[in-house]
């Protein structure tokens, strides 16, 4: 009875042993198979980022040719043989032109070109030399921070961040108050390099950076394109456009018809504008940054790239452009 007893015995542990092992078994293969396929998903996923990057980047390239070609068309023969340019960049202009989606190798490309030109320098709200707020573009940013629904709390925040020293204005904030945050950084305390410095500043959220976005720049403009711009900047260039909107609407309407070549056909279309002489001398009619963005999308992967080129005079080709800032996103 004993022998019969441990025969069963032993085979029940033997059974019992055999189903561990099966069991042992079948995780080991669940977990190599959720493993591999997971390897296999994140593998698909990098190589589609990396399409998609190559697919901005050719975005970039793509914008960069138009602005080549634009460059090329809007030069003109002059009597000795020689190019030369037509004197002025616009909205009618082919690298202006909205510019539908690219379908490439099971992909999309988009790229959009905007001249840094139409927007404000944000670095013009603080003069180094004078070691203050500038008196005329101090003004023309506060009116166009109202104009876009910004709250001038902003004020003394980017008089801080510009500023060189660390004594905090009333209502900013210095190194205290940056070095307190997760993580923690130092304020610029100098001119912005590029424009995503402003997301750095107290209280700007996305909603606001994207609003401040669409009418400043870091690029170092000196003077706003009356032909780009866009009417809330150029409601803020003087009182009187701020306080007229009819005025404005005549600009617009007159750059539709025929963009402005030179500054001077401002007082000729637009009479009744007697800030004339102020605004000369914040206006222009040409461009020399452009920011093309680039965007790549391939099997739901997505890559930005924002690139700014500055534009050089180069014969015979009519422009050549340098890579100003890059930004990937």
């Amino acid at each position: 009875m004993v022998k019969r007893r441990a025969k069963r015995y032993s085979r029940g542990v033997a059974l019992l042993a055999t189903m561990l092992s099966i069991a042992l078994m079948t995780l080991l293969v669940i977990d190599f198979t959720n493993s591999s396929a997971l390897g296999y998903r994140s593998a698909a996923n990098q190589a589609n980022e990396l399409r998609a990057y190559f697919f901005s980047k050719s975005a970039v390239e793509v914008g960069l040719a138009m602005l080549e070609r634009s460059a090329m068309t809007d030069s003109v023969q002059s009597g000795g043989g020689t190019k030369a340019s037509t004197g002025h960049d616009s909205l009618d202009q082919i690298w202006a032109r909205p510019t539908p989606p690219i379908p490439l190798d099971g992909g999309f490309v988009t790229q959009q070109i905007v001249d840094d030109d139409r927007k404000v320098n944000i670095n013009l709200f603080y003069n180094p030399q004078s070691r203050s707020v500038d008196p005329i573009w101090g003004q023309v940013i506060e009116r166009l921070l109202a104009n876009i629904g910004v709250s001038m709390d902003l004020l003394p925040i980017l008089q801080d961040w510009l500023d060189p020293d660390s004594i905090e204005t009333a209502g900013g904030a210095e190194s205290d108050y940056y070095l307190k945050l997760l993580p923690p950084y130092e304020p610029r305390n100098g001119q912005m390099p590029t424009i995503y410095d402003l997301r750095l500043l107290k209280g700007v959220d996305d909603v606001t950076f994207f609003k401040l976005m669409q009418v400043f720049t870091a690029a170092p403009t000196q003077k706003v394109n009356i032909n780009t711009a866009s009417p809330e900047v150029l409601a803020a260039l003087s009182p009187q456009l701020e306080n007229d909107p009819n005025l404005v609407k005549t600009i617009l309407a007159a750059r539709m018809v025929a963009p402005f070549t030179d500054t001077g056909k401002l007082q000729e279309m637009v009479p009744d504008l007697t800030d004339y002489q102020k605004l000369q001398s914040l206006l222009t009619v040409t461009s020399t940054y452009f920011t093309i963005t680039g965007e790549g999308d391939f099997a739901g992967a997505r890559k930005r790239i924002y690139s700014t080129f500055k534009r050089i005079s180069m014969q015979p080709r009519g422009a050549g452009f340098i890579l100003a800032s890059w930004h990937e996103d």
